[in-house]
Parts: C-alpha cells; sequence; structure tokens
C-alpha cells in the first residue's frame, strides 16, 4: 500500500518565503505531527516524508548531496521494502528496517548500473538517510549520515511544570567527529589518507564528511570511480574497497510517559542551533506550525550569522541562498494525544501519507501562474 502512488504531496504555503513549504498539524494515532522545508539549493537535495496507519507510523528525511536523485529514490523505496520485511516478520523489528536499507542500496545500485552509459554521474550521488517507526509504543530510530533526531521528554513524570530536557537518540556519523574518524581509520589499517583535513574540515578521501550513505557508488564499488568524469576527485590511489557504508546505526526505545516530542532534522536545523535550543522552542511554543518555527529560527540564526535580515534572505533565488544555509526538512512528531485535540477515532484509524514537494521553487512558480 505504501509503494502506490500514496506519492501526492500535500501543499502548504510559504509564508511569504517562496522556499519555504509547510504542513503546519496533522493528527496520527499517537498524536501531531508537523513538517517544514526550505530550498536553498538550485534543486531540492533534501526529501521529507510521514506514512501513518493504526498499527505503525513511520517518518523519513533523506539529505542528498550531489544532486537530488537518492533522496528522491528514498522517498519511493524506502517505506515499501520497511513495510514489506515488517510484514513478513509479523511486526517491527531491528532487522526489518536493516533489511529494509539493504534492499534500498541494494536498488539505487541497480539505477546508477541502468544509468551508467547515459549518466555516469548517477554514482557519485548519494543521501543520508534518517527513518523513525513507531508501532505499539516502541520507537525504532535508523540513522545513515549527519541528520539527526531528538527527543523532548520531562525530567520527571506526571508533574505539569517539570522541565523538558533534550535527549539526542542518532549519532552523527560525520568524521568532523573524533569518534567517527577513529572508526573509519580503524576500519582502514592500511590507508593513511582514508580521512584527510582539506577546506577546514575533515573528509574521507578528501571528498565527503559522512561516513555512511545510501548511493555514493563510486566510493563503494571501485568499477564506478574510474574513468575522465570521476579524475578530478583525485584520489590518492585507486580504491580497492569501499570507504563508505550502508549499515544504518539502530536504536529501539519503550515509550514512556514523559516522552513528549520527537524532533527529525537534516543537519541544515543543527548547523544553526543546539539540541537544547530546538527542544526549548518546541516545549514553549504552540503546536499549529511548529516544524516552520523551526526553520524560521534556523533561518534566522543563519541570517545573523551572515550579519543579514531574514528578509533579505527570503529575497535571495533558488541556489543563492546555499552560501548562507542549506536546505532544512524539519519533521517534529508529538508524542501524546492531547486533551481537546481534533484527533479523534477516526482520524487514527486512516491510512495517510505526506510528503514533501520535490523542489519548492516550481512548485511555488506553478501555484504562481496558476
Amino acid at each position: 500500500m505504501c509503494s502506490r502512488p500514496l506519492m501526492r504531496c500535500l501543499r502548504g504555503e510559504g509564508g511569504g518565503d517562496g522556499l519555504l513549504w509547510h504542513m503546519d498539524l496533522k493528527p496520527y494515532a499517537c498524536g501531531d505531527y508537523s513538517i517544514a522545508v526550505v530550498q536553498a539549493n538550485s534543486l531540492l537535495e533534501d526529501q521529507g516524508q510521514v506514512f501513518t496507519s493504526p498499527s505503525a507510523t513511520y517518518v523519513g528525511v533523506y539529505d542528498g548531496h550531489g544532486g537530488p536523485e537518492a533522496s528522491r529514490f528514498l522517498t519511493h523505496h524506502l517505506f515499501p521494502f520497511l513495510h514489506k520485511f515488517a510484514t513478513e516478520q509479523g511486526g517491527l523489528s531491528a532487522e526489518a528496517i536493516r533489511k529494509a536499507f539493504d534492499a534500498t542500496e541494494m536498488e539505487f545500485l541497480h539505477f546508477v548500473k541502468q544509468s551508467w552509459i547515459a549518466r555516469p554521474q548517477m554514482a557519485s550521488v548519494g543521501s543520508c538517510c534518517l527513518v523513525g517507526a513507531i508501532s505499539n509504543d516502541v520507537l525504532y530510530v535508523a540513522n545513515l549520515g549527519d541528520s539527526r533526531v531528538v527527543l523532548g521528554r520531562k525530567v520527571s513524570e506526571g508533574k505539569e511544570n517539570s522541565a523538558v530536557v533534550a535527549e539526542r537518540l542518532t549519532t552523527d556519523h560525520n568524521v568532523s567527529d573524533e569518534e567517527v574518524r577513529k572508526e573509519v581509520e580503524a576500519l582502514h589499517p592500511d590507508d593513511a589518507h582514508i580521512v584527510v583535513y582539506t577546506q577546514g574540515v575533515w573528509r574521507i578521501k578528501g571528498i565527503i564528511q559522512v561516513s555512511r550513505s545510501i548511493g555514493d557508488i563510486y566510493l563503494k564499488k571501485p568499477e564506478f570511480n574510474r574513468g575522465p568524469l570521476f579524475q578530478p576527485f583525485g584520489f590518492p590511489f585507486p580504491l580497492t574497497r569501499p570507504v563508505m557504508t550502508a549499515e544504518p546505526s539502530i536504536l529501539m526505545r519503550k515509550l514512556k510517559p514523559q516522552d513528549l516530542f520527537l524532533i527529525f532534522a537534516s543537519d541544515g536545523l543543527w548547523e544553526q542551533m543546539s539540541d537544547k535550543t530546538a527542544v526549548d522552542i518546541v516545549s514553549r511554543s504552540p503546536r499549529f506550525g511548529i516544524a516552520k518555527r523551526l526553520v524560521r529560527a534556523a533561518i534566522q540564526e543563519a541570517a545573523r550569522k551572515a550579519e543579514m535580515r531574514y528578509d533579505d534572505i527570503k529575497r535571495i533565488g533558488r541556489g543563492g541562498r546555499r552560501r548562507i544555509h542549506d536546505d532544512i526538512t524539519v519533521i517534529v512528531v508529538y508524542l501524546d494525544n492531547p486533551p481537546g485535540s481534533s484527533n479523534g477515532r477516526l482520524a487514527h484509524s486512516l491510512v495517510d501519507y505526506t510528503c514533501s514537494p520535490v523542489d519548492i521553487f516550481s512548485l511555488n512558480e506553478d501555484e504562481a501562474q496558476d
């Protein structure tokens, strides 16, 4: 049921920013959720999606690099595989999630092989992949790359005015982190150039900061990094084995009454604010439009760093904003069913799907023409 075009995307209003899309609030079985995306690149490389049903809820944030193809590919393939393996095994599990990631990676490899002659650049396209799945009061989180999920939870159960703290549930697979660098170096003891400091940051082979992804086939399959297309990357010596992996980090957590909400976001958000700042904004703000509020707070911080005003940034065309901030995708998922909310039993019984637009600039251009 996930694989059919359920691929319809709900449209939100940009609120004066032609590169911002949002869906303010929508019910699901355990509460409400909200999505917002802002486009900085010429082509939107971030994608976000939420699938809800009475038995399970899936959340996906995909931060592409090298182009939008891998993140778009994920929106069409990962959830159907996840549903397939969960059904075959009688429910969600870490093993079902791992199989879904493996199958998606293999399907993307097949796509690259088919495209190799006409579009060899597809071998250099990849995406970070962050997935959350909730079923029977159990949360699963799987991650490749440096997108992140942060939990907002009360310190004390039952106390109405209890402080809300931030708990990070994922590990950033980014070699800027010393522990991740050590992990990569330990896997490649014979390669003195596996991690290189260049242009002010650490990068695998001097090219990429994340150590895990879907795609980036030219860094996983040596036969795909040969030829004139990849000569500019300047490998110290030809690759003989993968320098990246698609093996996800998976966390399973029994949800507790003090667990209030989850913030799923691409690194475009976390480059601009801390986990604690994001949790403080969500815990102190109304639910309606909360994801949009986080995105705007991130852009305002980016504007401050650039010594600009947010209104000035909104006037910059697509592509030009990338020098100020990255594409940003935020999905906030509330974990309770508050009294007086719009959620009723009918809403809980529905199968529903929401995804961000393929390209916000094009979407808003079309709407303006209409």
